[in-house]
C-alpha cells in the first residue's frame, strides 16, 4: 500500500519543491527565511507537493518547522502536512490548487 502511494504521489505531482535544512540546522533566521522562501515558491509555481527535511537529529528542527507550518498566516497556505512514516527526518506539505 505504502509503495502504491509513493508512485501515486510521483505521478500527480505537477510541481514538486525540496528544501534540505541540514546546512542551516543552527541559523534561527536562515531557517525563517528559507522555510518562508520555500512556501512563497511553492505558491507562485502552484506546487503541489513540498518536502522539507529537517533532518532525524534531537527533533528540535522537526518542532520548529512544525511550528511554522502552524502559524495562521501559513496555515492558510497549503492543504495539509504528513509525517513521512518511514523516515522521522522528511516533512510533506501538500496544496490543493483549483
Amino acid at each position: 500500500m505504502a509503495a502504491l502511494l509513493r508512485l501515486r504521489r510521483a505521478y500527480d505531482c505537477g510541481v514538486k519543491l525540496k528544501l534540505d535544512l541540514h546546512d542551516i540546522f543552527n541559523k534561527g533566521q536562515d531557517i525563517d527565511r528559507a522555510l518562508r522562501g520555500i512556501m512563497d515558491e511553492a505558491v507562485a509555481k502552484k506546487a503541489t507537493l513540498v518536502e522539507i527535511i529537517p533532518g532525524k537529529g534531537s527533533g528540535q528542527l522537526k518542532k520548529r518547522v512544525l511550528r511554522f507550518l502552524d502559524q495562521k498566516d501559513v496555515k492558510q497556505l497549503y492543504h495539509r502536512v504528513e509525517k513521512d512514516s518511514k523516515n522521522f527526518g522528511r516533512l510533506f506539505v501538500h496544496f490543493r490548487w483549483k
